[in-house]
This record gives structure tokens, C-alpha cells and sequence, in this order.
């Protein structure tokens, strides 16, 4: 408005009116906010079966589904603050952000946690810390992360990363799904774990207080292999000695990362000090190259597996019982479905069960990246580089070690004449069996499902924070937990067998507990259901399974809860 007043004024001194002299005045404005429109019951309208919910149950729901374009706005505003760990960007102002969401909540101690310089010589990211009293007996933890990867193809996405854009499923090649909300850390992890706080919120403003004490550890490393949470669990264990279950949890395959690292200055040959002018080849020799034969001598000519002496060693085999698991889910797959929907053009094998049976029980050795030289695209530059380097993941399954793999990769590097090769470890984490399936917090989910008229038998796994990475777009079951692909820090809170055991904590982790539909974790294009077709399956759903399980889980108790103290520590 006032740049348009302005130019009235120009005109107006040069036809010599009186314009100017007027002073400008602002008009109230009548703008409200756009209501989102979403429907709580989905596409279908088709409402859960109340008859099983307890009165006080319904009024939560209730509120759930007049606020929920709150709700989905509340994850929009998340989506828009970047919190990238691998680069830094937007992190300590997360970290905040997420404590104020506690602070809303209503814990009375909340803090930012500085956890200091790691085990692998890189400073961890803050650890955000709550404790929420509210007189129950038993007391509830949750993890969360609050990172999310970097945005590596921005021109892929059809809006951008951190707009946090609801669109139609079918605009996004969602065609099953009303509509989405596309961003960075939609999936993974922001969306489910905005439904566990819009849950929280909600029974607490409808029911005055929440039947369970809470406890919220909130990482910002899942993404830089959780370096930073490892120490916090080190030095902090005590925070969590309260704690008498873990919400949501499960199994975790292992994962060790590596950086491998080619130069001139410690092979003794090509450029030593900086990179050169490609002409140079003609008389020099190339460290770029000498990785890329290198890095071929550790796989077969495939990629597919590793030419590591003793990488297999210890590795454990699927049992018959565990086999038939897999032979009767493979038996209702379409690989070619599940390829399309995780963007992929095929799996390495056409057999449907041996795909499940990598996918839970197999290792891999992976290249990540790789950088040196002329990095920029399109175009020229002759370049020679003086140092290449390439990033790996080494994902590995129970009674492997990550450190063990890392010892027989420096002796393959030896072996094939590759002693000048550098090796940095970037982090490990160990595997996890998890749980027992028979726990106080497990049955709460199971018995939540049935209370709202889901089946209890076929009760969903979804971790408050990881996807089914297996291209399904929508969790798996709780006998197939342990084939959902992708690490996460179990191992620091499993009250069964770990690879390592790092800190005190040791409490039961709850299978089975819902976070709502997701995915293209760590690809273009994100996405979050906030509509689904029934109920179930948009972010109102979502929010009513966790109203439903942490109040079965206050109802059940067969193991004693532990001793509790006074709020704030």
C-alpha cells in the first residue's frame, strides 16, 4: 500500500494537486485465516466405532477433530524451521523451538542439553530434556528427534522442502491418500511425533492432567548416526531412572559409518598440496582414480556384496519359524508395486521372499557420496584432484560388530595395497533385539487398536520416529518388525540383548504403536497423510490411537511401576 501511495504522490506534485498533503490511513483489516477444511473421519466420513471408548475418551476425540487444522498447522510451522544436523543449519534454534513445545505442554523442567565433544571427536547437537509430573504412577518416555537430512535434489520436489504444503495425494503420486503434507522431516520424524504432542495437548486441555508422567528425550543426530544422544545416554541415564516404558520402540539393525579418504599427500604420488590443472594427467597420476579402483576392489563387479575377508563372520541366520514368516507375507507382495512406490526400477532379486529376506536379515555396504575436484555441474574445468573422498554405510545385523567391521575393512584396504587409504569413523550403532512383545506398553497399543475397532491381531508396527523403508508407504506388522529397514538408537533404551551397552537405561519399548502413514523418508517430495480415506490413516487418526494407548497403558499394569520423586530435577 505505501509504495502505490507514494506514486500517487509523484503524480500528484507533478499536476500540482494537493494530493501529498493528505496523510495515509490504514483501513482495518477483515482478513481471516483460511480454514484447511480437513476432515477428521477422512474422504469416507466413516467415524470409529465409539462403543468400546470410554466417555471420557470420546470428549478428547472430540476436541481432537474440531482443532485439528490447528494440529496440521502446528507440523507446517515445524516443517518451516530447518533442522538439518549434517550441516548445522537451523539447529540450536530447533532445539529451543522444541523445548518451547514442552514448555506448552506443561513439564516443569525442560532443558537444552549441550552435550559436548563425542567419542569420535566431532561435537554432538543439543539434547533437548522433559519431565512432566503429573501425579500418576507410572511414568512414560518418549524419544524423538528433531533433525532431518539435507535437501540433496531441490528441483525434484513439487513444492519446497520447508514450505510445508498440504496437497492433493494424486498431485504428490499419492493417488490412495486425499491429501498430504509435503516438507523435509515430514515422515521422518516430524509428522508422527506432532500427532504424540497434538494427542498430549488435547487430553490434557480436555481431562485437566494426563494419566501418565512423561519423560521426552529429543535428539538433533539421528541423521549423524545419534553421536550425540550416545553421549547424553552416557552421562545422563539417571534423567530416565523413572521411566517404566519407552512409548513406542522396537528391534534395530546395526550401522557403522565410515569416511574413506585418497590423497596425494599420503599415497606419495599426484597432486600433494591442492588440486592442479587437469593437464597435468598427461604427466601425473591421479589420486581420483586411484580411489575409484580402490572402492572397486572392495565389492563384486555388481555392488552387491562385499569382498571384505571375514565380513560375514558371526552373522546370524533366519530360523525355519522366521522363514516361514517371510514365505507367508512374500506370498501377498507386489515387488513391482513396492518398487514404484519407493522409487526404485527393481530389487536386486525378482523372488519376493528373498527381497524380505534381505531386507530384515541382510547386510550391505553402501556408497553414499563421493567428492573432490570439480563439483560443479554442467560445464568445464580441468581439474586434477589431490584428494578424494567417499562416505559409507556398513549396515549389520545381530552378533555383528560395527568396530569388528571396521578393523577387517582397514586389512582388506592393506591387503589390496591400499595402506595410504585414511579411515574416519563417523559413528556406530549397535543392533537392538528389543523387547518382549508381552509388556505392559506393547499390550496397550494391542489393546488400544481394539478398543477403537482396529484389529489387535494385525496391530501396526510404527516407531514414534522411523518408516517402513521397504517401499509399502504404511507400517508393517508387529511379527514383521524386525524387516523394516533403517537404524535407530534402540540400542541406548532396550531392555533386551544390544550390541553394545552404552548407559543404564533398560525399560520395555512399545511394539506396536501407530504414528500415522508416511513416507519417502531421506527422497524428494516427503510426505505426511493429514487426510486419509478412513479415519485411521490421516494425522486426526493418528492422534486419537495415542490418546487411546497411553490411557490403556495407565489401566495396565502387571509389573510395578518404579519409585517416583518430586517434578523437576
Amino acid at each position: 500500500m505505501r509504495s502505490g501511495w507514494m506514486s500517487l504522490c509523484v503524480m500528484g506534485l507533478l499536476v500540482g494537486t494537493a494530493a501529498c498533503n493528505k496523510k495515509e490511513t490504514k483501513t482495518p483489516s477483515t482478513t481471516t485465516k483460511a480454514k484447511l477444511g480437513v476432515n477428521p473421519y477422512g474422504t469416507s466420513g466413516q467415524k470409529p466405532d465409539m462403543s468400546k471408548v470410554p466417555a471420557d475418551l470420546q470428549k478428547v476425540f472430540a476436541y481432537i477433530d474440531g482443532h485439528i487444522d490447528d494440529h496440521v498447522e502446528n507440523l507446517q510451522k515445524w516443517i518451516q524451521q530447518p533442522s538439518i544436523s549434517n550441516s548445522g543449519e537451523g539447529i540450536p534454534e530447533s532445539a529451543e523451538m522444541v523445548k518451547g513445545f514442552f514448555d506448552k505442554l506443561g513439564c516443569q523442567t525442560t532443558r537444552v542439553y549441550d552435550v559436548g565433544i563425542t567419542e569420535y571427536g566431532s561435537p554432538g547437537n543439543p539434547v533437548v530434556y522433559a519431565k512432566c509430573d503429573e501425579g500418576a504412577p507410572k511414568t512414560v518416555a518418549f524419544y524423538w528427534q528433531y533433525d532431518t537430512m539435507p535437501v540433496t535434489q531441490p528441483d525434484l520436489w513439487i513444492s519446497p522442502p520447508f514450505d510445508g504444503k498440504i496437497v492433493e495425494g494424486k498431485v504428490a503420486g499419492l493417488p490412495d491418500i486425499p491429501r498430504v503434507l509435503i516438507g523435509r522431516g515430514a515422515t521422518n520424524s516430524k509428522g508422527p511425533e506432532m500427532a504424540q504432542l497434538n494427542a498430549l495437548m488435547a487430553y490434557k486441555q480436555v481431562m485437566g492432567k494426563l494419566p501418565v508422567n512423561l519423560i521426552f528425550i529429543a535428539e538433533g543426530d539421528e541423521e549423524r548416526m545419534d553421536i550425540g544422544l550416545r553421549k547424553f545416554i552416557s552421562d545422563h541415564s539417571d534423567l530416565l531412572k523413572e521411566a517404566d516404558a519407552l512409548y513406542a520402540g522396537g528391534p534395530s539393525e546395526g550401522c557403522v559409518y565410515v569416511e574413506l579418504t585418497t590423497s596425494g599427500k599420503s599415497w606419495g604420488r599426484g597432486p600433494v598440496e591442492s588440486d592442479v590443472h587437469g593437464v597435468m594427467k598427461r604427466t601425473t597420476d591421479s589420486p581420483a582414480w586411484r580411489h575409484i579402483h580402490m572402492l572397486a576392489s572392495l565389492t563384486s563387479p555388481d555392488g552387491n556384496t562385499p569382498l571384505i575377508d571375514g565380513f560375514f563372520d558371526n552373522m546370524e541366520k533366519p530360523t525355519p519359524e522366521q522363514m516361514q514368516q517371510l514365505r507367508d507375507r512374500a506370498a501377498k507382495m507386489d515387488l513391482a508395486k513396492m518398487a514404484k512406490a519407493q522409487g526404485v526400477a527393481r530389487y536386486m532379486s525378482d523372488d519376493p521372499v528373498e527381497v524380505l529376506k534381505d531386507g530384515r536379515f541382510g547386510t550391505s555396504f553402501n556408497l553414499d557420496g563421493i567428492w573432490g575436484g570439480n563439483m560443479y555441474a554442467g560445464g568445464a574445468g580441468a581439474i586434477l584432484p589431490n584428494k578424494i573422498t567417499s562416505k559409507h554405510n556398513f549396515r549389520y545385523v545381530p552378533k555383528m560388530s560395527g568396530p569388528d567391521l571396521i578393523k577387517k575393512l582397514r586389512a582388506q584396504l592393506d591387503k589390496n595395497g591400499y595402506k595410504d587409504v585414511e579411515i574416519k569413523l563417523i559413528g556406530d550403532v549397535p543392533w537392538s533385539r528389543g523387547s518382549s512383545l508381552d509388556t505392559d506398553i506393547t499390550n496397550a497399543h494391542k489393546k488400544a487398536s481394539v478398543m477403537l475397532g482396529l484389529s489387535g491381531d494385525d496391530n501396526r508396527f510404527m516407531m514414534a520416529s522411523h518408516y517402513n523403508h521397504m517401499g509399502e508407504d504404511k507400517p508393517l506388522g508387529v511379527a514383521e518388525a524386525e524387516a523394516t529397514g533403517g537404524y535407530w538408537p534402540s540400542y541406548l533404551f532396550a531392555d533386551g540383548e544390544v550390541g553394545q551397552k552404552v548407559g543404564t537405561v533398560s525399560i520395555p519399548m512399545g511394539m506396536g504403536a501407530r504414528g500415522g502413514a508416511g513416507g519417502r523418508a531421506h527422497a524428494a517430495n516427503e510426505w505426511y497423510a493429514i487426510e486419509g480415506k478412513k479415519w485411521d490413516n490421516g494425522m486426526a487418526g493418528a492422534e486419537k490411537i495415542v490418546v487411546a494407548s497411553i490411557w490403556e497403558y495407565a489401566q495396565t499394569t502387571t509389573v510395578a511401576p518404579k519409585p517416583k520423586t518430586t517434578a523437576g530435577k
